[in-house]
């Protein structure tokens, strides 16, 4: 392995962080404060893409960006503390260092909110780029040289093939390994606890 040149990039939720408890949390929130219907059990199966593409499900499109302000403003005060790291989580990080590699986070999370529940769970990457889904990941996978891009949605596949990355999947999201296999992930991993052993073995193309 060419460790000096390794640069593996990881999606948040899902990937590194269990994030189901804290949103289903926070829209529960946000239905009470608003008095709108949201199921919050239901919008915990679709994590991965934009605030905006799940609030479409339950509120009028003139009142989308106002209540994605009012849940990323919700969010820090209700989320984070409820949110777990995933298992494997901090040992893949570390076993990118143990490499001599960079690690980064790349996620379609508000990078502030993302930026918080890192720092609650001791995790720190090299870099973290927030705001970015699917496609438009490979921007950030592309201006920091990734060779590995770790996710568990077919977005974070989609993303990864685009800035010609390998894309390593993880079966811990609302994606299974054959929906990830399908879209054209290299590897899928049951989770990041297998992660470790899959990087020992990994030979860059």
């Amino acid at each position: 392995m060419t460790s000096r040149a390794l640069t593996v990039g990881f999606d948040l939720d899902m990937t590194l962080i269990d994030s189901r408890p804290g949103i289903h949390a926070c829209y529960q929130a946000l239905s009470e404060r608003t008095g709108t219907y949201i199921d919050a059990d239901l919008a915990i199966t679709r994590l991965g893409p934009p605030l905006a593409e799940e609030l479409v499900h339950w509120f009028p499109a003139e009142r989308i960006d106002a209540m994605a302000e009012l849940y990323r403003a919700m969010y820090p005060a209700i989320a984070i503390s409820a949110t777990p790291a995933m298992a494997g989580a901090r040992e893949a990080i570390a076993a990118v260092r143990a490499a001599g590699g960079r690690a980064i986070v790349v996620t379609a999370k508000y990078e502030p909110n993302a930026e918080l529940h890192l720092e609650h769970l001791g995790i720190e990457p090299d870099a973290l780029i927030g705001d970015l889904w699917a496609e438009r990941k490979a921007e950030a996978l592309r201006e920091h040289r990734a060779t590995v891009y770790v996710g568990d949605h077919i977005g974070d596949v989609r993303g990864a093939r685009i800035a010609e990355a390998y894309s390593v999947a993880v079966a811990t999201g609302p994606c299974d390994a054959g929906e990830l296999r399908a879209a054209g992930a290299d590897v899928v991993l049951g989770d990041l606890t297998e992660f470790p052993a899959w990087l020992t073995a990994y030979t860059p193309r």
